[in-house]
């Protein structure tokens, strides 16, 4: 990067202020102009806290690579699009579109509340992006008014996407995270805050944060700390935004109450569902005087999306047809249990290793969708010859579902995990570790996912198997009672947590001693419980 006393050029190319716009506790944000294609752009680039030790900087690198790749394919208009990205330094960054207009934040202040029609207009459009976002297995985890841009022309971006997701999805089991969880505890949902547990249903919460503070002009909780604050938002029942302003519809005052349930489970099912209820109190937008252009102006985007509403309908904005969850693809039945191929035979066993290899090196670049599909011909080939439980074969499929987990795509890693589970437990001879490993995977997914319920099933299942198999009082069985409280905890069963965790606790003194390091972990959770 070259510079001069009041621009900074990044590869030759982006033309950059030297002072940045916008810094966050992960990232910051640079005003430029692209001098190939003469336009304006954003540069991000990640920002490493003064205490990170070069460990922690790789991670968070490798992070921020995986992310931008992953949010770079969300492509919808209230997203800002990602034009390239690059490293200068050891410091990746990040070339997006140029946002013009002003933050949610700065938008309550300067109002001090909205209308009804732009509060649920707002949320209206928030929702479209965490529709498109959900099913792309994308869960924002920062949503909040500044992270929210309502442009001139009335549109809404969504911001950061790609730093708030940045949790280390490498972690064999991401529920049973207890430290620091990247967020806003002012608008964390309570499974965040007591279990480091995000998913879509998380976002709806933090909507709800944000539907309540622009409808009453005040935040749902606040605080001196933010640990006040989280203890707040983890136990205190919220007031309805009716009781605050008396012209706000009950139907909408409701919505909103739905959405701070503390129980993910008592939630709206998604976004959609949420969508559809917003968008009928968004009638007759009136103007913003300064912020909106004025209504004299023609504006290219509300005619195209005058047009698009009446898509399919005679005008107006009827809410969306849900459309079908991507269908995970399961793993491969090609191909026996167990195979005849000759062990032997170069050509077969040496395509697994270049598809390991091939994968490995696409990992390594964040190119997990490609590592994927050249995983999964890999396999399928690989069955066929040799059996689906042959050692090599049973590598393979690992990796295969490894690399959808580590790329976020649980939904789909979930399944293979199972599969792989059910193939080894029918085989003689199998790794049970391994068979009880990949069950716990399973039911990582199926959390990861937002399907609470049959992730717990799941983990009740594999502990009482993992007790008849090792006994009761094993490493295993007790870490993964922990990893059942606070999967209980942060779905808000806080009675069941609590039996759950106070029973590993008084095993944990009997064979560990009352001054174990992990008596104090669990006193925590029983805190929250």
């Amino acid at each position: 990067m070259t510079g001069t006393r009041d621009k900074m050029v990044l590869e030759g190319r982006y033309e950059l202020v030297a002072v940045p716009m916008g810094r966050g506790g992960m990232g910051e944000v640079y005003e430029g102009r692209d001098r190939r294609l003469e336009r304006e752009v954003a540069v991000k680039f990640i920002r490493f806290p003064a205490d990170t030790d070069e460990d922690e900087r790789k991670t968070m690198v490798r992070r921020f690579v995986r992310e931008s790749r992953i949010t770079a394919e969300l492509q919808h208009p209230g997203v800002p699009a990602v034009f390239d990205a690059g490293s200068h330094d050891g410091r990746p960054y990040l070339v997006m579109q140029r946002i013009h207009g002003v933050s949610g934040s700065d938008l309550i202040s300067e109002q001090e509340r909205l209308s009804v029609g732009w509060s649920a207009g707002i949320g209206a459009q928030v929702c479209s992006v965490l529709a498109a976002a959900h099913r792309a297995s994308l869960v924002h985890r920062d949503l909040k008014p500044a992270n929210l841009m309502l442009e001139p022309n009335g549109t809404v971006k969504v911001l950061d996407f790609g730093l708030a997701v940045a949790l280390d999805r490498t972690d064999f089991s991401q529920i049973t995270r207890t430290g620091h969880t990247p967020g806003t505890p002012e608008y964390m949902a309570p499974e965040q805050l007591m279990a480091g547990m995000a998913t879509a249903r998380s976002d709806l919460y933090a909507l709800g944060c944000i539907l309540y503070e622009m409808l009453t002009g005040q935040r749902l909780f606040s605080a001196t700390t933010p640990f006040a604050v989280a203890t707040k938002q983890a136990n205190e029942v919220p007031g309805r935004v009716h009781a605050v302003r008396s012209d706000v519809p009950g139907e909408l005052s409701e919505l909103v109450g739905a959405l701070l349930e503390k129980r993910p489970e008592d939630r709206p099912e998604d976004a959609v569902e949420v969508y559809g209820h917003l968008v009928g109190f968004t009638d007759d937008l009136e103007p913003i005087p300064g912020v909106l252009d004025p209504p004299s102006l023609p504006n290219p985007h509300r005619m195209y999306g005058a047009v698009l509403s009446r898509v399919f309908g005679s005008g107006g904005s009827p809410a969306p047809t849900r459309e079908p969850s991507p269908v995970p693809q399961p793993a491969p039945e090609e191909g026996p249990l167990s195979g005849e191929g000759d062990p032997a035979s170069p050509s077969e066993r040496s395509m697994m290793k270049r598809a390991r290899d091939e994968a490995a090196e696409l990992v390594s670049s964040s190119r997990y969708r490609q590592a994927s599909d050249t995983l999964r011909e890999a396999v399928v080939e690989a069955s066929e010859a040799f059996g689906r439980t042959d050692p090599e074969v049973v590598n393979l499929r690992v990796e295969w579902a490894n690399v959808l987990f580590e790329g976020g795509d649980f939904r789909q890693a979930g399944p293979l995990y199972g599969r792989l589970a059910e193939d080894l437990g029918r085989a003689p001879g199998s790794d049970r570790s391994l068979v009880f490993r990949c069950r716990l995977q399973d039911a990582t997914c199926r959390a990861l996912a937002g399907d609470t319920a049959a992730a717990l099933e799941s983990l009740t299942a594999l502990l009482a198997d993992e007790v008849e198999a090792f006994g009761s009082d094993d490493h295993r069985p007790l870490e993964l009672r922990r990893q059942i409280g606070l999967l209980e905890l942060g779905a808000g069963r806080r009675e069941e947590a609590g039996r759950t965790l106070r029973s590993l606790r008084e095993d944990l003194v009997r064979l560990r001693g009352a001054k174990h390091p992990a008596i104090t972990q669990i006193d925590d959770l029983l805190k929250a419980a």
